[in-house]
């Protein structure tokens, strides 16, 4: 008989099922692998084989032990992936916790002095100890402040960036005008007089003290008047544009204008056309929106407040009622030189980008768009009208800055700008973007 091993007996070996036997009598599975469990066929119905290992062999023998070695070296390396990328998860978690932290704890120290931070752009708080000038040291940089009233400090957040022209929109409420984007916009004491006209007369009052001889200074030959000096420490003789943006009521809304004007009229501070000629003051007062343009022009002889006019009708055949807003303006007649609009009753000219030079597809322009736009800027500027377009694109920042370099390549007088930092830094120049 021979002497080899049956096949039931080899350790490690696969056999069927069937030949384990369920009686206690024999030794079973469990027995072999410390009572750990029971292997029957009623509890494993759908296996046909099972692995059967000998406890008498060495564990680096036992096949069974080689799979707990690799499912455990596996569950080693998982955990040594895992605590690499936690490692720096965490680092990057607390140094920019740390970083919100800071950021926190400092605003919540300077919110102690909100009123001390802002001193060197209020009236009475020069920047230097040196100079009475609220805005020493400041360049002005031809940009409008589009919606100046929604700045933190409306008015000196523009002037403290240099920006030449500020807007603000009004709406007339019982013997006021108030300042807001819209009525339910609007804010208790937020008026003309109070974030604009009030402000800037007294700036310009301690620029140009009266001599002591002096009462009046509402004639131009007056030497003191016209030695009278701006807004702008770096450049006296730079002038602010104030652009009201008239909302509704705009005779009404004329009407108390033209009366709270009154303070600024008398000292000679705002910029006018008497006769033939345009005089440069420290505040030039241009109407746009709903202006009653036929109100605007119906004093011949002297004025100091200008029309905003149509950038891009400016090419075509005067129109006597562009907006057909008020009846009354049909009776306006165009000037001698045969224009509408020019610099006698009109200081900038302005239009919509997107509606009038559209869209930039590719982020440049075409052909037929910078035609257009050196067409509008040329009528504009025969007239003696400066330049402005709104709406350009805000974002992204590169392709705002190389509208921007275009505008002022082609000649547009001033830039509309929300972002006042941006437009003021001026390093859109860089011709990164095109």
């Amino acid at each position: 008989m021979s002497n080899q091993v049956p096949y039931s007996s080899r350790p490690s070996a696969w056999v069927p099922l069937q030949s384990i036997s369920t009686d206690n009598s024999l030794p079973s599975y469990a027995d072999h692998r410390n009572d750990q469990f029971e292997l029957d066929e009623e509890s494993f119905p759908a296996m046909k084989y099972s692995r059967i290992s000998d406890p008498s062999l060495p564990l680096w023998q036992d096949s069974s032990a080689d799979s707990d070695t690799r499912r455990s070296r596996s569950r080693t390396r998982r955990i040594r992936v895992c605590r690499v990328l936690k490692r720096p998860f965490w680092i990057l978690f607390a140094i920019f916790g740390f970083a919100a932290f800071i950021t926190l704890s400092l605003d919540i120290i300077l919110s102690f002095f909100a009123e001390t931070r802002d001193r060197h752009i209020f009236p009475g708080h020069p920047p230097s100890s040196f100079s009475s000038w609220t805005t020493h040291g400041v360049n002005p940089v031809p940009c409008h402040s589009h919606n100046d009233y929604w700045r933190r400090i409306p008015l000196y957040s523009a002037l403290s960036a240099g920006c030449t022209s500020v807007e603000a929109d009004i709406w007339p409420e019982e013997e006021e005008l108030r300042v807001g984007h819209s009525r339910r916009t609007i804010l208790e004491g937020q008026t003309l007089r109070s974030l604009y006209l009030d402000p800037l007369f007294k700036m310009l009052d301690g620029h140009n003290p009266l001599p002591a001889n002096v009462s009046d200074v509402s004639e131009s030959g007056n030497t003191a008047y016209n030695e009278i000096v701006g807004i702008f420490a770096n450049d006296p003789t730079q002038t602010l544009v104030l652009l009201i943006d008239f909302k509704s009521e705009p005779e009404k809304s004329w009407s108390l204008l033209m009366e709270q004007l009154e303070p600024l009229r008398q000292r000679g501070f705002l910029s006018h056309f008497q006769g033939r000629h345009f005089f440069n003051r420290p505040i030039t007062v241009v109407a746009t929106g709903d202006a009653p343009f036929h109100l605007l022009v119906e004093n011949s002889t002297r004025r100091d407040v200008f029309y905003d006019a149509p950038l891009d009708k400016l090419s075509h055949s005067p129109d006597p009622d562009p907006y057909g807003k008020s009846s009354d303006s049909s009776q306006v007649q165009a000037q001698g030189d045969g224009f509408l609009y020019d610099a006698e009753n009109s200081y900038y000219a302005s239009v919509d980008f997107h509606r009038t030079i559209g869209p930039l597809t590719l982020g440049s322009f075409s052909e037929d768009q910078l035609i257009r736009l050196r067409s509008q800027i040329h009528a504009a500027h025969s007239r003696g009208l400066k330049v402005r377009y709104w709406g350009t694109p805000k974002w992204p920042a590169g392709l705002r800055n190389y509208v921007w370099r275009v505008l002022v390549s082609e000649d547009v007088d001033v830039l509309n700008v929300d972002d006042l930092y941006g437009a003021t830094r001026q390093d859109w120049r860089l011709k990164w973007w095109r």
